[in-house]
């Protein structure tokens, strides 16, 4: 039976129309037709909730501003008492430098970003970008020192620091940033130098997006370009936001970066973006969609009805305080040779390493994971790269199971070599993104309800970041090493991270101490298991 789609009607709206214009052209004469039907005393009501209600959701309440989108909403609301929504960072430098010298490089470049000026105001629809009239560079770049205790390195000093202050709000009041400098400061490796705590709310910018910003403030950087008046005003509305935001992102140039979907999915989202063009490739282009929508339904089952992690120490109710650590750099060649030799990716090595880290660390504390599993949270990001300078979040989340109870390392590698390729051709990221900005709409008991999905499913939150591969200088000083970590939601407590900078490669973690008290353990665990895969590679039959 073949199904006719009617022809449409006069009343259908012209080309370049859209369901959602149409529902807005025409919501004001329904609603006008419903006041007439109310008593006199109810309309006057209704027409002040009205004008409200219009006020808010233009950012208006006696604001000027810009609206924040929906996405990032969903991120400034998603604060917890266990987990605050804040990405925090750490650079060391050598030699040191001045606190004065910090300020001005700061005023010079980072505040060329308008984020950095402007606090955020909340109302009955959302929030509003507003600038800060009494910004005050001293409120958002402070001194510090750190405490000395017994038997503990400076090194230590610095993670307890990082710690505390994951834990402690930003100031509502002003912009959600802050920097922590230690102007005198030793590390593991003996150099004197500078150490610097980075604090930003998550509802400024993901971590790509941080990436631009630090290319800005470091030596020899250049000042964003500047957005237009009407790149502004698009960024929040409902429409655009679909259109730029949820299908552009995910075409050609994203798909093939993100290295998580296939030459067909890019194909498929390239048509998703241009509908019309789809139709004159006649009955292919009618199975490539029909294709998608297949994928669509079966990811958004998956996301629905992902099982239970397995029960171990890192799974758990949180408590309010965290405790971080990071390791030295491995050399990236190394990792690069290791995947070459296994026919892998560079992530497939480095996951395989941390899901051994967390397998050999729960055999430190007496567990046994063998046949273990736990689900870890993967941002992906979902914008072209030169973009990243518009700052917002634009990324989805796949979820990647980890084999944490496989202990042999090659065998670990290919297992996670086949989860990867397994999430080829997925749309999660993008039904995650969606869920994040549907989120955004509601208010904050249901938005946390719909998150709490990820949080039940899910013992971590995993995530690679590219950083520059050449060694960078602040204010004339070398950044020796630099981490960051993530912020988890809901009651996840566990957050992993891994960035590659000048040559290496570090894996950075953040727990809920009353889950993993002592966060170093994991860490010291982890390259043991790169030179066991390391040595176990090498060892392995060579072809001729």
């Amino acid at each position: 039976m073949v199904t006719r789609i009617p022809a449409p009607s006069k009343a259908t709206p012209g080309k370049g129309s859209s369901p959602l214009r149409t529902m807005r052209n025409q919501a004001p004469e329904v609603a006008r037709k419903a006041a007439q039907a109310l008593p006199p005393a109810a309309r006057k009501a209704a027409t002040v909730v009205q004008k409200n209600v219009r006020r808010a959701a233009t950012g208006m309440l006696g604001l000027s501003g810009e609206r924040m989108t929906k996405v990032d909403t969903a991120w400034l609301r998603m604060d917890s008492h266990s987990n605050l929504m804040m990405i925090n960072g750490v650079w060391t430098l050598s030699p040191g430098i001045t606190w004065d010298a910090l300020c001005e490089r700061v005023q010079q470049r980072l505040l060329q970003y308008p984020r950095f000026r402007q606090r955020v105001v909340e109302d009955a629809a959302g929030a509003t970008w507003v600038e800060d009239r009494n910004f005050d560079i001293a409120a958002h770049v402070l001194r510090e020192k750190l405490p000395h205790r017994q038997g503990h390195s400076m090194q230590r000093a610095l993670q307890d620091r990082v710690g505390e202050l994951a834990m402690q709000p930003l100031d509502t009041r002003r912009p959600l940033w802050q920097m922590h400098l230690i102007e005198d400061f030793v590390g593991d490796d003996g150099q004197p130098g500078s150490a610097l705590i980075v604090r930003i709310h998550h509802c400024i910018a993901d971590g790509i997006a941080l990436i631009s910003v630090t290319m800005s403030i470091v030596d020899g950087g250049a000042e964003p370009p500047k957005r237009t008046r009407k790149e502004r005003e698009q960024a929040a509305t409902a429409e655009d936001w679909i259109a730029d935001a949820l299908i552009k992102p995910f075409t050609d140039m994203t798909v093939k970066a993100l290295d998580l979907a296939g030459d067909g999915a890019a194909k498929s989202f390239k048509m998703l973006s241009d509908p019309e063009k789809t139709m004159h490739h006649g009955l292919a282009g009618t199975m490539d969609m029909a294709r998608v929508a297949y994928q669509l339904v079966s990811d958004a089952a998956a996301l629905a009805l992902m099982p239970d992690d397995s029960p171990t120490r890192l799974k758990g109710q949180p408590g309010s305080a965290k405790r971080v650590a990071w390791c030295p750099p491995i050399p990236l060649e190394e990792v690069k040779a290791i995947g070459k030799a296994l026919n892998c990716s560079i992530n497939d090595v480095l996951l395989s390493c941390v899901a051994g880290a967390i397998g050999g660390y729960l055999r430190s504390q007496g567990d046994d994971p063998t046949g273990q599993e736990i689900r870890a949270m993967i941002p992906v990001n979902l914008r072209p790269m030169e973009e990243a300078w518009k700052l917002g979040n634009r990324f989805g989340l796949v979820p990647l199971v980890l084999p944490i109870g496989v202990a042999n390392p090659v065998e670990r590698v290919y297992e996670v070599r086949k989860r990867m390729n397994a999430l080829k051709g997925s749309t999660q990221p993008i039904l995650a993104f969606a869920m994040l900005a549907v989120a955004g709409l509601m208010i904050k008991p249901a938005q946390d309800a719909l998150l709490n999905l990820f949080g039940r499913k899910t013992t971590a939150v995993m995530t690679n970041v590219p950083g520059p591969k050449e060694q960078l200088t602040l204010c004339g000083s070398r950044v020796t090493q630099c981490m960051f970590w993530v912020p988890q939601s809901g009651d996840i407590g566990l957050g992993v991270s891994i960035l590659s900078y000048g040559g290496g490669v570090q894996f950075g973690v953040i727990t809920d101490t009353t889950l993993c008290p002592e966060p170093q353990q994991i860490i010291d665990a982890f390259a043991p298991e790169f030179d066991q895969l390391s040595l176990l590679t090498l060892m392995l039959p060579w072809g001729e």
